[in-house]
C-alpha cells in the first residue's frame, strides 16, 4: 500500500502471475492508481502523526469553501492575500538569505472560528493539513523535529491550542517534561527556527488564551503575524443571518437589533450563533422569535 499524497510505502506485496505479459501488471498498477487519485480530485486530506510518519486521518474530505467562515472585516482576505504573497515569494527570500517559512498565529475565544478558518484556506489554496498534538506522550524533541521536516508536500501545518502544551513555564518544568517524554519549550523552540527547522513551510498555531503563552514562542522569526479572531460582532451577526436565510435583510435587521439589547454582540462566539441558525435551519422568523435561546442559562 502506497500513500498517494507522499509516495511512501507503508507495506510491500508481492503479486504473482502465471501469465507471460509483464505489462499486465504496469496496468493493474496505473488503473489502481487512478483509482485512488480519483478520490483526492477536489478534496483536502487530513494528515496526523503516527510515530514518525505523516498518515492520512479517515477518507479525503470535501474542501469547505472560505466564504463559509465568516470572519470580521476584511480579516480573511487579508490573512489570504499574506499567504499567497508567502508562496510567490521563494525566491526573494532565497536570495536575501532567509529562511523560507512563515508562521501564523490565531488567537482569541473558543468558538471563534480559528480551526474552521484554517481548514478553509487549506481548501482554497489546494493544501492538505497536518495537524500535530503538541501534548501527546511521546512527542519527543526528536519526533517534532523530524515530523516537521517530512511534511508531506503541499501541506499546511496546524498546533492546535499551543497553550495547552506550553504555557510560560519555568526551567525546571520544562526539563521534568522532557524526561517524561514529552516535547520540550527548547525543543519546539528549534524545531520552529532553530538550526534543525525545516523551509518551505506554513505553520499556524491557535489558541484561547495568548497571555499563558511564553514570549520566546510568539517572537518574530517563530510567529510572523498575530491574528485575534474575537467573537460576533453586528456586521459578522447580519452576514451570517443572511447566509442561512438568503434574501432576509429585514429580519436580519431586527436580529441584529435583538442581539444588542441582549447585549450580546462581542459576547456571543459564532459557533453559538451557527448552533442556533441549524437549530432553526427551516424558518428566518424562528431564529428571531427564539433568540433568547441565546443568552446564557
Amino acid at each position: 500500500m502506497v500513500d498517494i499524497t507522499t509516495g511512501s510505502p507503508w507495506e510491500t506485496i508481492k503479486i504473482t502471475t502465471l501469465s507471460k505479459d509483464r505489462n499486465l501488471f504496469v496496468k493493474i498498477l496505473e488503473e489502481a492508481k487512478s483509482a485512488a487519485l480519483s478520490k483526492e480530485i477536489g478534496k483536502m486530506v487530513v494528515f496526523t502523526s503516527y510515530g514518525h510518519e505523516w498518515r492520512p486521518f479517515g477518507l479525503p474530505r470535501k474542501r469547505r469553501p472560505l466564504s463559509s467562515v465568516v470572519l470580521n472585516g476584511n480579516t480573511s482576505d487579508e490573512i489570504l492575500n499574506d499567504v499567497k504573497q508567502f508562496l510567490e515569494a521563494e525566491k526573494w527570500y532565497n536570495d536575501r538569505g532567509i529562511p523560507y517559512r512563515r508562521g501564523y498565529l490565531l488567537h482569541g475565544p473558543p468558538g471563534t472560528g480559528k480551526s474552521s478558518y484554517i481548514q478553509s484556506l487549506a481548501g482554497e489554496l489546494e493544501y492538505n493539513i497536518c495537524i500535530m498534538n503538541l501534548a501527546e506522550l511521546g512527542m519527543t524533541d526528536d519526533r517534532f523535529a523530524h515530523l516537521l521536516n517530512n511534511i508531506p508536500p503541499r501541506s499546511i501545518i496546524l498546533l492546535e491550542d499551543i497553550d495547552a502544551a506550553f504555557s510560560d513555564r519555568t526551567a525546571a518544568e520544562t526539563v521534568k517534561q522532557g524526561h517524561q517524554g514529552m516535547l520540550t519549550l527548547s525543543g519546539l523552540l528549534n524545531g520552529l527556527d532553530g538550526v534543525v527547522a525545516s523551509e518551505e513551510r506554513i505553520i499556524f498555531m491557535t489558541t484561547n488564551h495568548i497571555d499563558r503563552l511564553d514570549p520566546a514562542i510568539i517572537r518574530p522569526g517563530r510567529v510572523d503575524s498575530r491574528i485575534f479572531i474575537g467573537n460576533v460582532t453586528e456586521e459578522q451577526a447580519r452576514t451570517m443571518f443572511l447566509k442561512f436565510y438568503d434574501g432576509k435583510n429585514l429580519l436580519a435587521t431586527k436580529f441584529v437589533d435583538g442581539l444588542k439589547t441582549m447585549g450580546m454582540i462581542d459576547n456571543i462566539s459564532p459557533a453559538s450563533l451557527q448552533g442556533h441558525f441549524v437549530q432553526n435551519k427551516d424558518s428566518a422568523e424562528d431564529a428571531v422569535k427564539n433568540i433568547d435561546s441565546l443568552l446564557p442559562k
